[in-house]
């Protein structure tokens, strides 16, 4: 296809782009919204989860003449409409609205959009016939218009709409101030002298990458706080691209605290180059001292060193900075250093910081001639913007409110309190460790280097030993064998067995060589040598024991085929030369012995396969109902939870209607404790056989408390029904519910669910039994519990974008949960699955999922140590979770990893056995799923499937070939389970379970790819260790590109995909669209908020959400709380509380 050419513009044209609520999914959007830009659009971008009020006030705020929107996440019907109907209700129906959503949007869906007045919903059809470019030349062609006139309200005068503070008006007065001078001129001037004339300014202004929107939000932040009833106007600016028009106007992105009826924000490009400021930034200020806005903040762009532009529109300036600016010389050249009455030296967390202070304080002082001031009473201050309720950002925003008073005697005198703190980072790894990575590297190399000489060492002394049997004459290997001893050779057994015509002297000058030469060898590796023979006989035997925590176990050593052949459950190499021995034990060995490369156990565990049962939609009732149906006759229950996107952001569900069409839809909703016992009833949650999985990020530790409450009520309805106290216990509920409805199972059981778990829905057993019994009965509960809760708060940052809390407030709820289980024993729970599926669903390659993956994984190991834990304690609750392609890396990305964990646990860390075990959880590849020949996915499948099995994976998820297009269907996750089922019960090769090892090309592939990963955390470290290289995004750009790589060779062909690009059908391979889709009904979005509601009037809540917080700021363990405030609050409730003491997620751009 001929790449199209960029549309020209007549206007200028000024678009809002997003992501919609709940929806992480925000690489789409972001290609769309630098192709807007290119094509010399003005683009106000939001990033991901923007609700629909975010993105409507926005497109007002700015007077946009467009909104583009992608919706990956399913509630877009209700979300487009409900927007259509806002702009409406706003008197805003000008402003266009563009969409897509991939597949997700179906072709129906797309017609009844366009219908009810969406401007265009993109297909997938459309992107392939008009290519990306012709897709946005469609969409800014059609939002390229001059500003609609000003139409104010019968009787109402421009004047009365300014001082009403109505949005519009004063948003497209700024606009005719941009593009139709006259018309300004026209409207604004009669209004004379604004009675806000007095309004102060602050000027805000400062280097590129200083950080200063983030630091705008966090004044803004106190500002509303600080003055309950008080207004702020902002007027940001961003540079134009010179050579296209267009411009990035992304300070929005950073915000939180700006979405407020008291906070008016508008952006504007500079139009102009090389300058800071628009041209119209004085009658922006104009326009909002007419609407009295209480305080306007003026931010501009990224400015050089001599740019004081901000000085003629200011009344307060504020210069900001980083601690990063050269030699003490470079601030003598800083003209604004000059002119501010005030200096924030941002990221102060950067290394220098405090002689950044030092020598910007001595500058001000000269420039300023402050020779008799006190360093400290300076106004220059450390700042961490991005750290919530940082004490230097404190500090800041009080010196700036009383400056402003001091300047122009303004009513805003500040009652913010503030301490004498300095800003200082919380670390989240210590600065002495972040060379963490490249330690473990060097480590793991170390120790490679290590068993190469001692490889060389073995094979000397087998040439040694051989020359001592060939020179005794003895030819029998069994004779051989007994030669050797625990410390060496038996010099005694080989003089007694030599032939009379063997030369003695010769022999015992070789057995002083043999002793010279071992003591080269490490103790343990002559162990390892001298093992060797009875190892192979231990596997030869018909029975092998072992022991696992202290119980002994029994297990067949071979299986038997329909040919009468002995298939060996593990196959040993048949080399005899002891450098080949030694190089096998210490680089791959048997499954379950160090350094695990084949498996963490001697055999997979017989009667639980490791298929996970996956399920996830509408409310808890249907995916209760899946679940059973999945588990249908099979002896263990692993449930693996998918959850709406309503839960993923730690939302409850409502009925409006952004929110509303995503109720449980491509997951199960979950807001509350019922909901989870509903979700898990039936299932023993504390029986051997059943473990769940639970696929949730940012609100994953109350997510967990639901389960956990869920999992010992249980327990407290098996104690009732075992001591026949039902009747008590029943009375006991019905006083509690006496005249409010009590809640219920909505629907009938399915045929496998008991009812367990339901009998105490509406309360808990502490509530109903002894505090005794039920104290018991919680600690033997949760000591028992097996599965596993993702939480992989690194990941989501790098590539998921379900993140809800800053990010070291997450941490801190992930490492309140870990001490919670060492504290409470709770040892057959995973705290983590740390996860490369979503790393390598972004687009990672292999060798990057992996890198990252492991990389993050060592990260909680560092951020655990640091606050005190015993790795051997936390290290067994630590788990992993990967995608499996078809690329040959995949083929060992388990052993690999299993390999690189051990090595550095072992002899980096010092840890246990049983925390070197890496154990990992895998799924068949969502990206090698395609949308065209749906049925080949299933071949795609099989093969991964084969690869993991073959890689002894502890469990595994096959996906469901129509997966690309909706949501499984019963039949289709059947043949998913089928493809496992078959591997494991008719392939007869998978009978044996080290099948890759031995293989040339394994062994090859397993020393390219751990060498790459450590390559990857040598540039990691470089980068100053994962949450360095996290602030520098460099994880997500490594992602875009290898994804932007694989597409390229997807779409010319480059790389074949059968069916996609290469060997199509007579049709020509098109998309398929799904005959049905999978989605909540109304009757259970319904249900859900009527739980809700019946939840919230049943308790009062606010003095346990308060003792949440209190327990949160006084640095006490969250969790052990929200094991409690998750009995009787809700998702919700419990997000926001601690937003308050946490801080909430700052998207990045």
């Amino acid at each position: 296809m001929e790449q199209a050419q960029p549309y020209k513009p007549k206007y200028k044209v000024r678009i809002v782009t997003a992501a919609s609520l709940f929806d992480g999914h925000d690489a789409a959007i972001n290609i769309m919204r630098r192709i807007i830009q290119s094509t010399g659009v003005e683009v106000i971008h939001l990033g991901h989860d923007r609700s629909v009020e975010e993105v409507v006030n926005t497109a007002i705020q700015e007077d946009a003449n467009a909104i583009a929107l992608t919706s990956y996440q399913g509630g877009h019907n209700e979300y487009f409409k409900y927007m259509y109907d806002l702009l409406k209700e706003k008197g805003a129906e000008h402003i266009k609205i563009f969409g897509g959503g991939g597949g997700v949007i179906l072709p129906e869906e797309i017609k009844d959009l366009m219908d009810y007045g969406i401007t265009r919903i993109y297909s997938p059809d459309d992107g392939r016939a008009m290519g990306l470019q012709g897709m946005i030349n469609d969409l800014v062609q059609q939002s390229d218009f001059a500003s609609p006139s000003l139409i104010l309200p019968k009787g109402k005068t421009v004047a009365e709409s300014i001082k009403e503070k109505e949005v519009k008006t004063i948003a497209r007065l700024i606009s005719f101030a941009e593009n139709k001078h006259e018309e300004f001129e026209r409207l604004f001037s009669p209004l004379g002298k604004p009675k806000g004339a007095t309004t102060p300014v602050l000027g805000i202004t400062g280097t590129g990458g200083s950080g200063k929107s983030s630091l705008v939000d966090e004044l803004v932040r106190r500002f509303l706080v600080d003055f309950p009833e008080k207004t702020i106007g902002l007027i940001s600016v961003d540079p134009s691209k010179r050579k296209t028009g267009g411009a990035l106007l992304g300070d929005r992105i950073r915000m939180n605290a700006i979405n407020s009826p008291r906070v008016y924000m508008r952006s504007l490009a500079t139009r102009q180059s090389n300058l800071a400021l628009s041209k119209y930034v004085n009658e922006a200020i104009q326009v909002l001292k007419a609407a009295e806005y209480d305080l306007i903040v003026l931010e501009t762009s990224g400015i050089g060193q001599s740019d004081t532009e901000i000085m003629e529109h200011s009344d307060v300036a504020l210069y900001v900075m980083t601690p990063e600016f050269g030699a003490a010389t470079q601030l003598e050249k800083i003209d604004m250093l000059d002119f501010a009455d005030l200096v924030a030296i941002n990221k102060f967390d950067k290394r220098g910081s405090l002689d950044a202070l030092r020598d910007v304080k001595k500058q001000y002082m000269r420039n300023n001639h402050l020779w008799d001031v006190h360093q400290d009473d300076l106004p220059v201050y450390g700042t961490i913007a991005s750290q919530f309720n940082d004490p230097g950002m404190n500090t800041l925003y009080k010196a700036v409110m009383d400056k402003l008073v001091e300047k122009t005697k303004s009513d805003l005198q500040s009652t913010f309190e503030i301490s004498d703190e300095m800003s200082e980072k919380i670390f989240v790894i210590p600065p002495a460790r972040t060379r963490y990575l490249s330690e473990i590297a060097e480590s793991n190399r170390a120790y490679d280097k290590t068993a190469e000489t001692q490889v060389e060492v073995a094979q000397r002394l087998f040439g040694i030993y051989k020359t001592i049997a060939s020179v005794t004459n003895v030819t029998s290997s069994e004779v051989e064998m007994s030669f050797m001893s625990k410390i060496g050779l038996d010099e005694t057994i080989i003089l007694d067995r030599i032939e009379k015509e063997a030369d003695i002297d010769l022999v015992k000058l070789l057995l002083k060589e043999f002793d010279r030469v071992k003591l080269n060898l490490d103790p343990y590796n002559w162990e390892i040598i001298n093992g060797w023979s009875e190892k192979v006989n231990k596997y030869k035997n018909p029975i092998y024991t072992f022991k696992v925590r202290d119980r002994e176990i029994k297990i067949e050593t071979h299986t038997e085929s329909l040919s009468h052949v002995q298939i060996p459950k593990v196959a040993l190499p048949k080399y005899q030369a002891w450098g080949d021995i030694l190089k096998w034990c210490l680089q791959e060995n048997v499954p379950g012995e160090f350094p695990y490369t084949s498996g963490l156990y001697p055999f997979k565990r017989t009667g639980e396969d490791p298929a996970r049962m996956f399920a996830g939609e509408g409310g808890p009732e249907r995916t209760n109902k899946r679940f059973h149906y999945v588990s249908a006759g099979m002896p263990a229950k692993r449930l693996s939870t998918a959850f709406d996107s309503v839960t993923l952001y730690g939302n409850d569900p409502d009925l409006r209607p952004d929110i509303y069409g995503k109720i449980g839809n491509a997951g199960v909703s979950i807001c509350c404790l019922d909901d989870a016992k509903k979700l898990y009833s039936g299932f023993n949650l504390a029986d051997v056989m059943t473990s769940v999985s639970m696929t949730i990020n940012g609100p994953a530790p109350m997510l967990l408390g639901f389960f956990m409450n869920a999992a010992i009520d249980q327990q407290c309805e098996i104690y009732i029904k075992e001591n026949e106290l039902e009747k008590e216990i029943e009375a006991k509920i019905a006083e509690i519910y006496k005249g409010k409805e009590r809640p219920k199972y909505n629907g009938e059981l399915p045929e496998s669910n008991n009812g367990l778990g339901l009998m105490l829905l509406g309360v808990t057993g502490d509530q109903v039994l002894p505090k005794e019994v039920y104290d018991d009965i919680k600690v033997k509960t949760i000591a028992q519990v097996r599965g596993t809760v993702q939480a992989d708060i690194l990941k989501e940052d790098q590539a998921q974008n379900t993140c809800i809390f800053s990010t070291e407030f997450a941490l801190r709820l992930m490492g309140d949960v870990q001490e919670y289980f060492i504290e409470n024993n709770v040892r057959n729970f995973y705290s983590v699955s740390i996860s490369g599926y979503h790393i390598a669903e972004a687009g990672a390659n292999p060798i990057t999922q992996l890198a990252l993956t492991l990389s993050n994984g060592f990260t909680y190991v560092e951020y655990y140590l640091s606050r005190g834990m015993d790795i051997n304690k936390f290290g067994p609750n630590l788990s992993f979770f990967f995608s499996n392609g078809i690329d040959p890396e995949y083929a060992v990305i388990g052993r690999v990893a299993r390999k690189i964990w051990a090595k550095a646990l072992k002899h980096k860390y010092g840890a246990n056995s049983r925390a070197q075990m890496l154990k990992y959880h895998i799924q068949t590849s969502g990206r090698s799923l395609h949308a065209q020949e749906i049925d080949f996915n299933d071949i795609r499948t099989t093969l991964q499937a084969l690869y993991a099995i073959y890689d002894n994976c502890n469990s595994l998820h096959t996906n469901a070939y129509d997966e690309a297009i909706t949501t499984p269907t019963e039949e289709s996750v059947r043949r998913a389970m089928a493809i496992q089922l078959i591997i494991n019960k008719e392939l007869g090769l998978a009978k044996n379970e080290n099948p890759i090892q031995g293989s040339f090309i394994i062994e090859e592939l397993t020393d390219l790819v751990e060498e790459a990963v450590l390559l990857e955390f040598d540039r990691i470290t470089e980068r100053g260790g994962v949450l360095g290289a996290m602030e520098t995004m460099y994880q997500r750009s490594k992602i875009q590109e290898e994804s932007l790589y694989y597409e390229t060779l997807k779409h010319n062909g480059q790389f074949p995909i059968i069916g996609v690009n290469t060997f199509l059908s007579s049709k020509g391979s098109p998309t398929v669209v799904p005959k049905e889709v999978i989605r909540a009904t109304e009757e259970e979005k319904q249900y859900q908020i009527k739980i809700l509601e019946n939840l919230h009037k049943a308790h009062d809540t606010d003095e346990l959400l308060l003792e949440l917080q209190k327990k949160a700021i006084n640095n006490e363990n969250i969790f052990e709380a929200l094991m409690d405030v998750c009995k009787v609050c809700s998702l919700g409730q419990i997000t926001a509380s601690l937003f308050e003491v946490g801080g909430q997620y700052r998207r990045n751009m």
